[in-house]
């Protein structure tokens, strides 16, 4: 491998772009293939073994690419297929419920963390099962946040309806003692100034993004490939209606998607 090679990012949608935009905003110099499985989303209502097999087709897709790292920034993968695709490529492959957990633990000042999450990343206790497996004591709450995604794809980010949903869903665990709160959905960090207002300074909010991106600069760091391209590449591809990714994927990315190459997996 070298280091101006591209890492490859995937998720089943465009919620993964928040994951592509903090690699972005921490590691500027890096080449990026973003893909969004947008003919199959969503994953959370599929098999563990039908999202395994999509993981391992899109694995093999960015490899294909010569990508010298993979991000699963899908949840659901994430939580499912780490092991399927590690065994299957000689790159680092990282998965934002991994580096989401260990970020919330490292954060937490009082051992008790909230995880929003959409219903079936709750249901399939991903993070908590992650964290209880890494600290014996700590205490998980999971909120699961369905209206969420609908306001993050409409753009309805800020201000009192935004509040109010936030409110629906995590006004409580502002008199809990919750001190940490792990956003568990890549489409949550576009909340996140409304998730803050609603549960004030005292609790920690922790972007998995954030956490990817960190533990992905300090890999490739450690194995000397760290890019260096003033004009890195930026590729993006969906398996469906690519228009709709480059409409929403502006939102979700923070800057203009130029183009979407459709591909058929």
């Amino acid at each position: 491998m070298k280091g101006n090679q591209a890492i490859g990012v995937f998720d089943s949608g465009v919620g993964g772009l928040t994951v592509l935009r903090a690699l972005h905003a921490r590691l500027p110099k890096e080449g990026t293939i973003y893909l969004g499985d947008t003919a199959r989303v969503p994953y959370g209502t599929k098999s563990p073994e039908t999202i395994t097999r999509y993981a391992l087709e899109i694995g093999r897709f960015l490899r294909s690419h010569d990508v010298k790292a993979i991000v699963v920034a899908c949840s659901t993968a994430s939580s499912v297929a780490l092991d399927a695709l590690r065994a299957e490529h000689d790159v680092p492959i990282l998965g934002v419920v991994e580096a989401g957990a260990n970020k919330a633990l490292t954060v937490t000042r009082g051992g008790s963390v909230a995880v929003a999450a959409t219903e079936a990343t709750v249901r399939s206790g991903a993070y908590a099962r992650m964290m209880s497996r890494r600290r014996a004591d700590v205490k998980v709450v999971q909120r699961a946040c369905p209206l969420f995604v609908p306001l993050a794809e409409e753009g309805t980010v800020e201000g009192p309806l935004a509040r109010a949903v936030v409110a629906h869903h995590l006004l409580d665990l502002k008199d809990s003692d919750v001190d940490t709160l792990l956003m568990g959905c890549t489409h949550y960090p576009l909340l996140r100034h409304a998730i803050s207002e609603v549960l004030g300074e005292r609790i920690t909010i922790v972007d998995g993004a954030d956490a990817v991106a960190d533990e992905l600069a300090a890999l490739l760091s450690e194995r000397g490939l760290l890019g260096t391209l003033e004009t890195p590449l930026r590729r993006y591809y969906a398996s469906d209606d690519p228009r709709r990714m480059q409409v929403l994927g502006s939102r979700f990315l923070g800057s203009t998607v130029e183009r979407v190459e459709g591909v058929e997996l």
